[in-house]
């Protein structure tokens, strides 16, 4: 059977020795952000017995403004369009299947340990399926150069140009300008959200020139892995999500790097960013034992979906910085 076994030390035989620390020790996690952003909570507790799917309407403003009125003229008529969209509840789950051997001869709790990782993993999971739905933003920004002037704005969902520059600030500014004059709504009071890899922060971190300038004094950290604010942009950090991973199709796995290297992806966005539909929360379960108890296991099971709530330019909440090699 696939899982631990006490006859294999790297998978039970290790969970014993006469002189074992107590301490559980576990591989180093990544940090899982991009849930705390999807904001859009219509469907946060949709339940069981509603079926899979869940839709939205998205209206437009109106087609042709109103104007003054002349005596004897009828009121102009006119309309608004509905976009609409959809997401899908699925199954998630994992499980670790362990004997009963391994469980009541390790000096560790075998059932502790699954517990452990198999939460890091559900975190993980979910995490990772959130952050594919920012990424079908169609608004996708690239910059060639290190002024605001070499920036370009992409509204069809593909970067068409190749970033060779690092985030900055003055990239920022034009950025939050652009998302305030397309009307995009402040993701918490008037400020934006930015979300990326520590490193995509470096080169504006480097370029603001105190602790104070960036955070702001007295200004509170309100958002999990928040590490500062600049031209009402805050700024939080993951290093769930890996680099690379150009333009639309490529995996964020560490590879298909931009060329030249100098960045990476970064998200900016407003309200009403991503939708998680629940139909039943993330739980860990046991198994029930078979083999006369000897065969045992847990898993983690979800009933969830995700999706992007804006997926046209005109109404999306989400800029990317992005490249297209």
């Amino acid at each position: 059977m696939a899982g631990q076994l006490w006859s294999t030390n790297t998978l039970g035989g290790y969970l014993y020795a006469d002189e074992l620390s107590s301490v559980l020790r576990m591989e180093v996690r990544a940090s899982t952000k991009f849930r705390q952003f999807c904001d859009a909570k219509d469907f946060a507790d949709k339940g069981l017995n509603n079926g899979s799917t869940v839709t939205w309407n998205v209206y437009s403003k109106i087609a042709t403004a109103g104007t003054t009125l002349t005596e004897g003229t009828a009121i102009a008529e006119t309309n608004f369009t509905i976009d609409q969209a959809t997401a899908t509840v699925v199954e998630w789950g994992n499980s670790v299947p362990f004997t009963s051997l391994t469980d009541m001869l390790g000096k560790h709790n075998v059932m502790d340990v699954t517990r452990n990782v198999l939460s890091r993993d559900c975190r993980e999971a979910l995490d990772t399926e959130a952050e594919s739905k920012f990424r079908l933003t169609p608004l996708k920004y690239v910059a060639t150069g290190a002024a605001a002037s070499t920036g370009t704005l992409y509204t069809d969902g593909t970067a068409t140009g190749n970033n060779d520059t690092g985030l900055n600030k003055a990239h920022v500014r034009k950025i939050s300008d652009l998302m305030k004059e397309r009307n995009i709504p402040a993701y918490e009071s008037d400020d934006y959200v930015a979300i990326a890899r520590p490193t995509t922060f470096r080169d504006l971190k480097d370029e603001l020139e105190s602790v104070d300038q960036y955070t702001t004094t007295g200004y509170r950290k309100i958002t999990n892995g928040e590490v500062g604010r600049f031209e009402a942009v805050r700024f939080v950090e993951q290093t769930q999500i890996l680099a690379g991973g150009v333009n639309a199709a490529p995996a964020r796995d560490g590879t298909n790097l931009w060329t030249n290297g100098k960045s990476d992806w970064c998200y900016f966005m407003g309200a009403d960013t991503v939708a998680e539909v629940i139909a039943m929360a993330p739980e860990i379960r046991g198994r029930i034992p078979s083999d006369y108890g000897r065969s045992m296991g847990m898993a983690w099971y979800a009933l969830e979906g995700f999706g992007l709530v804006h997926d046209d330019a005109t109404n999306a909440r989400i800029v990317e910085w992005d490249s297209a090699a």
